[in-house]
């Protein structure tokens, strides 16, 4: 509860200070951004009713912190769960698609998949579209206002560009690098942690992930005691504990792809990305090309 309150002084702190000037700009749009970021922690303990004990208490958190951030509650409580059923599979878990279709400077804009993947899977239940309308409706309104009464500045400013923020630090921290390489569905390794007291508190607790997907209930302050308790277990299963960039020639390798293109086949021989080299007509350049996919597929050969 505290940070969902907290959230929300920040965010109406850094409105106040947008008119009353004190502020330079650099200053209002950190602390629209951490504003952000601590709702983003809200939503994601709210979606697996961890956020507060008491339900109601959880989903008035859950969809407070969804307004905030330009999201919709059910939209991500659906979409994600689906991500912790289907971990890395690249036909059915939506986060898989965010951090292997393209690079990671552009993960924020693929968060937009998520609203797509809930309607073509009609994840909704009970009243969730309505709430999914009322949540759309304030969103449109606050941007209709904002064209009408000349605030649009402030919404570009404080909301939109801390919000792209979040999501490269979302995309990051909660898809990209916790179940990089994006191979396994085992539940022991298809996640990792990467133990750290200063990542623990900056990214609220992404570090230890694979506790999360293994105990997905505990709230994010946990983690890290979680994972002290049960790393002999970890480490009997083999489960990934570093952050698995400079492991090897090949995990800096596919980084740095990552970082530039990002863009991943499933198959070793076959598959979209193969097809449309295929049709280049220059051999020189289709050659290293499926070389460069061939050396960064991910999936069963």
């Amino acid at each position: 509860m505290g940070l969902f309150i907290g959230g929300y002084i920040l965010a109406f702190t850094s409105i106040w200070q947008w008119y009353r000037g004190d502020w330079p700009l650099p200053l209002l749009v950190a602390t629209a951004f951490l504003a952000l970021h601590i709702e983003g922690t809200v939503i994601h303990d709210a979606c697996h009713k961890a956020a507060h004990p008491i339900p109601w208490i959880n989903q008035l958190m859950g969809h407070g912190s969804a307004i905030l951030l330009g999201f919709s509650f059910p939209v991500f409580t659906r979409v994600h769960l689906q991500h912790h059923i289907h971990v890395n599979d690249p036909k059915n878990d939506p986060d898989h698609i965010v951090s292997t279709y393209g690079p990671i400077w552009l993960i924020a804009p693929r968060f937009f998949y998520h609203e797509i993947f809930f309607f073509q899977r009609k994840l909704w239940r009970k009243y969730e579209l309505v709430q999914w309308g009322i949540e759309r409706s304030i969103f449109l309104t606050i941007i209709l206002a904002g064209i009408k009464f000349d605030f649009m500045n402030l919404i570009y400013n404080l909301w939109f560009g801390p919000a792209l923020m979040v999501g490269v630090t979302l995309g990051i921290f909660f898809d990209y690098l916790p179940h990089r390489p994006f191979r396994s569905r085992n539940k022991w390794i298809n996640s990792r942690v990467y133990p750290s007291r200063f990542m623990n508190i900056l990214i609220m607790g992404q570090n230890y992930h694979l506790i999360h997907h293994l105990w997905p209930s505990i709230p994010w302050f946990e983690y890290k005691i979680a994972y002290e308790k049960t790393k002999p277990l970890l480490d009997s299963k083999g489960s990934p504990q570093r952050v698995g960039i400079f492991e090897s020639k090949d995990d800096t390798y596919n980084f740095l792809y990552d970082l530039i293109l990002g863009v991943r086949s499933h198959t070793k021989r076959r598959g979209a990305v193969r097809r449309i080299i295929n049709f280049l007509p220059i051999m020189r350049i289709k050659k290293p090309l499926l070389k460069l996919v061939n050396k960064t597929y991910i999936g069963k050969s």
